[in-house]
């Protein structure tokens, strides 16, 4: 009887504190002054946070014309602004063109790949076309001109945009990561490369590196890699530049594991591309074992008189859009920032994209005060946006004609992509008024994007951006996600 007791006393409590949190909230104004404004976690922290509504009215606010640190919330810029400068069927190329001359069914000189920029050549995501046949195209048209033989090399040209190892201000770290990898004018395989490690017999053995896909030829590998005792952590880490055509794998992998699968920025894609397709151009009847020449290693310069073959092209920018917020894509927004650049000022380089995008912002009638942008993805630390700039910047974007593209591509929680697991155990009608991109570094969580409301408020744009904060971020997601469920509960007020 006592324990019958002591459990109903229990349930009661709860059940009365559940009623109680669902009434004491107001508004998503008063769940930051009651919620976050008092939580220690949030007083020792950097917090900016702006929801307005279609009428401009302020819903919540904290901060809002604090820059901060955005991470990969810099994202729905970029994509953004390109989808609204460059146009939703905008579509990245690369061409095939020769030098020389065809004589007796055999090409007297060199092949050249001429990149566009597309960030999906070779790429294994669904929205890319397959590689097999893209090279197949290009085959055929090799075929069509009668070409069974070259007599020559394979040019592999990225110059389309300016090759830069990555932003001044990432740190080395992100050099040799998967998530570190920028864009080319000639990319492949998203610019990365699978590895397998294998440890050795016995602890401080050296390690066994197998390059699984793609290859880049030259590619010297230094292993410093070492077997470590059994139960210990992989502690094994890559580094690449792309002054020289060198990598080093360093650390331990322990003992007992089979092996060990990584992946890894791959600065070399250009000679990635080359090398495959000349791969496939053996396999499929053209008899050929040209070099892969990089278009800077040319003795001499390429001039007007490489004759075009044929022209490929990526699927249409709302698309790749679409994939780089769900998924959260780094190369894919980086290589739509230089893009902007390049099509604006003629110029494909970090400089010009800061300089482009910009510009374009204050064509579209955006306040650019609160914004500082220095890459596409938002893996800097030296980005920094204010909360206003956002909510701005979304009104401004709400009006234009790609915004229900741009809109679709944010995630909603319990859907594909990195808001999966975010508010995961509440229901379906809160969940699926939230449009928003994620964002995280060490110490960093922000979420910006959309709330659908009701007719009083209409489209809610917000932000959220906590930076700097002394504990784990799963202790700080409750009450970020107790905001965003705040704003979407305002459609039935």
């Amino acid at each position: 009887m006592k324990q019958i007791l002591v459990t109903m006393l229990v349930v009661l409590g709860l059940t009365t504190t559940a009623v109680a949190q669902g009434k004491q909230y107001k508004n998503p104004q008063d769940f930051i002054n009651k919620e976050m404004k008092t939580d220690p976690m949030f007083q020792n922290a950097i917090i900016g946070i702006l929801a307005v509504d279609d009428n401009g009215k302020v819903i919540a606010e904290w901060n809002s014309n604090m820059p901060m640190l955005t991470a990969s919330t810099m994202k729905t810029i970029s994509t953004g602004v390109g989808l609204a400068y460059l146009g939703k069927d905008f579509k990245f190329s690369t061409k095939i063109a020769y030098t020389g001359e065809i004589k007796d069914n055999t090409l007297e000189g060199d092949l050249h790949i001429i990149g566009g920029g597309d960030p999906t050549l070779g790429s294994k995501d669904t929205v890319a076309f397959a590689i097999d046949s893209i090279f197949g195209v290009w085959t055929a048209a090799i075929k069509n001109l009668g070409i069974n033989k070259i007599n020559g090399n394979i040019v592999v040209d990225d110059s389309y945009l300016v090759r830069e190892q990555m932003p001044d201000s990432w740190s080395w770290g992100n050099f040799g990561a998967s998530y570190g990898s920028t864009a080319s004018g000639l990319s492949f395989y998203e610019n990365v490369q699978d590895f397998k490690l294998y440890p050795g017999k016995n602890v401080g053995d050296p390690a066994t590196i197998e390059v699984v896909y793609p290859q880049v030829p030259g590619l010297e590998i230094v292993n410093e890699v070492t077997t470590a005792p059994e139960k210990t952590r992989d502690r094994s880490g890559y580094y690449v530049q792309d002054i020289t055509c060198a990598s080093l794998y360093t650390g331990t992998i322990p003992i007992d594991r089979k092996e060990i699968t990584s992946d890894n920025s791959n600065r070399f894609p250009h000679l990635s591309c080359g090398y495959h397709f000349r791969e496939y151009l053996l396999a499929n009847g053209i008899e050929s074992n040209p070099e892969i020449i990089d278009i800077e290693d040319l003795e001499i310069p390429v001039d007007e008189a490489r004759i075009p073959i044929t022209e490929t092209f990526s699927p249409e920018l709302w698309k790749i859009v679409n994939v780089t917020n769900r998924i959260s894509n780094n190369m894919y927004a980086e290589t739509i920032f230089k893009t902007i650049g390049k099509v604006k000022t003629g110029v494909g380089s970090y400089d010009s994209a800061r300089v482009a995008l910009k510009d374009i912002l204050v064509e579209m009638g955006v306040d650019t005060h609160g914004l500082t942008q220095e890459d596409g993805s938002g893996l800097s630390r030296q980005n920094y946006v204010s909360p206003k700039f956002f909510c701005n910047y979304y009104t401004i974007m709400q009006k234009n004609g790609i915004f229900a593209e741009f809109l679709n591509s944010l995630p909603v929680p319990g859907g594909p992509g990195t808001l999966k697991s975010v508010l995961k155990n509440e229901p379906k009608e809160i969940k699926e008024r939230i449009h928003a991109k994620s964002g995280s570094l060490s110490n960093v969580r922000c979420y910006a994007g959309y709330v659908e409301s009701g007719k009083k408020h209409g489209m809610i744009k917000f932000a959220i951006l906590t930076n700097n904060f002394a504990v784990s971020t799963s202790k700080m997601m409750p009450k970020i996600e107790g905001f965003m469920k705040s704003l979407a509960e305002t459609a039935n007020k």
